[in-house]
């Protein structure tokens, strides 16, 4: 953050100062655990817990300031709406920081592999700043820009929405210069209602571009490509099955091949205007499943709009590997037994890629594969539909076993039984540590051993916590 004294911060939100002008000079934060040294306690009065309690306490333990609705007994910025403040703040620094590139992305899934994938291709070429964790909305956006300094040539904003006008106001915030939509998906179908009105929120992200700014779009996506005339800025497209630059340029990938754990190389063509010189190489990814080659071509297609060259992208997206926890994790086991830990999210589209990275590891290794799935969330009226969807995608692809945890995943377990074609087993497990005891014991017995230890996927959206269930399967005993 650019150094500012609290006096400074006020005149900029509208507030009052209390207490001492102090020197704000290290990034906003609303954790009172992870104090950031001179930096800006937001202290937030939500339902259940009250900040402002622990104002006095963040200021003791090195931060300079705090920003809230009230005083306290540390030097603080009073406003009405600290949230809002945040925002206003900012838009401050943003503007503060005309030499900064903003990339800002959004998507049903994939997004975050994409920004994964991006941080490090930008990295390559100057230093970045990028979302952390899932800091993607009215909160987590602001202290995303805030993390950003003087030398600061990229920052990268993860965006999402709850509903219609939220990317639009995070977008009066980062202000992006390049802007793209990954695609359009299943993911909060039950918050928006239909899959044209997560379009109409997801597009929001390209509106707001300047005429000088570049729209990043899934040419594979119909949703996403019909978005183009919502933005007066160049397009740069990409996909796998389009054919070439539209408006402004584009990044194609060809056939995919994957190796035992599911790694994919593919071949990428870049091009960064229409027309212009295009570059050609197959790209060798380090993480697992085929969806990942799109999460690097969208990353790819990004960087190409921030003007970086296209032999640096392919180098960098070769070495990329996943900043985020509990995505596609690999962890083997002495005995063995591997452990893909995807347990930070989940939708229908997110679990039929990790159940095809699975299927596809099995096939080509021969080792038994076991899913161990459950809730989706946010789905609305159709959320037993899609989890029986899901069941029966699970047997389609071939996994061993399918396990599932708890009564809402239920569905998952008819949605395989239906696939007569299925050799595979179907197991209940009522709750966490039932499933990691089962795990336990049929992971390690003769007939997993004789085939080269199992694959164990653990996926479920993020309030299901599977992560204890992989963390705990990985404590050999």
């Amino acid at each position: 953050m650019i150094p500012l004294r609290l006096s400074e911060i006020a005149a900029v939100v509208g507030g009052e100062l209390h207490g001492a002008d102090t020197l704000v000079s290290a990034p906003a934060f609303v954790d009172s655990r992870l104090v950031e040294q001179g930096g800006l306690f937001v202290a937030i009065a939500g339902e259940h817990v009250d900040g402002h309690t622990y104002a006095a306490g963040a200021v003791a333990a090195g931060a300079a300031g705090v920003l809230g609705s009230r005083a306290t007994d540390a030097p603080t910025v009073v406003v009405p709406d600290p949230v809002a403040a945040l925002g206003k703040l900012a838009r401050h620094v943003r503007d503060a920081l005309p030499g900064m590139t903003v990339l800002a992305l959004t998507g049903s899934q994939g997004k975050t592999g994409t920004k994964d994938f991006l941080t490090q291709v930008l990295s390559a070429a100057g230093e970045t700043v990028a979302t952390a964790g899932n800091f993607n909305n009215e909160i987590g956006v602001p202290l995303t820009v805030l993390r950003a300094v003087p030398s600061t040539r990229f920052l990268v904003v993860e965006m999402g929405a709850r509903g219609l006008g939220h990317i639009a106001y995070l977008c009066e915030i980062a202000r992006p210069d390049i802007a793209a939509v990954i695609n359009v998906g299943t993911a909060h179908l039950g918050e928006f209602g239909s899959r044209e009105a997560i379009a109409q929120a997801k597009g929001e992200i390209i509106e707001g571009l300047a005429p000088d700014g570049v729209a990043v779009l899934n040419a594979d996506d119909p949703l996403v490509a019909a978005m183009a005339p919502r933005t007066q800025a160049p397009v740069i497209w990409w996909g796998a099955g389009q054919s070439g630059a539209r408006i402004a340029g584009t990044v194609g990938t060809g056939p995919v091949e994957l190796d035992e754990l599911g790694r994919p190389a593919a071949g990428f063509a870049l091009a960064a205007s229409a027309g212009g010189p295009v570059t050609t190489a197959r790209v060798q990814l380090l993480e697992i499943g085929a969806h990942q080659v799109l999460n690097a071509a969208a990353a790819a297609a990004m960087a190409l709009g921030a003007g970086v060259d296209a032999a640096t992208i392919l180098t960098a997206l070769e070495q990329a590997r996943s900043l985020s926890r509990w995505r596609m994790e690999v962890h083997d086991r002495s005995d063995g037994v591997t452990v893909i830990n995807d347990a930070y999210n989940a939708n229908p589209d997110s679990m039929r890629a990790a159940l095809d990275a699975l299927g596809g590891i099995g096939d080509r290794t021969g080792r038994r594969t076991i899913a161990v799935l459950s809730e989706m969330r946010e789905l609305g009226p159709d959320a037993a539909a899609a989890h029986e969807g899901v069941g029966a995608y699970a047997a389609t692809v071939g996994v061993d076993v399918l396990l599932v945890i708890g009564e809402a995943a239920a569905p998952m377990l008819e949605g395989a039984g239906n696939v007569t074609s299925w050799s595979g087993t179907a197991v209940s497990a009522a709750d966490r540590a039932s499933a990691l005891a089962w795990l336990r014991e049929n992971c390690r017995n003769e007939a997993v051993a004789d085939r080269g230890g199992a694959v164990v996927l653990i996926k479920a959206s993020r309030g299901a916590a599977l992560e204890l269930v992989a963390e705990g399967l990985l404590e050999e005993e």
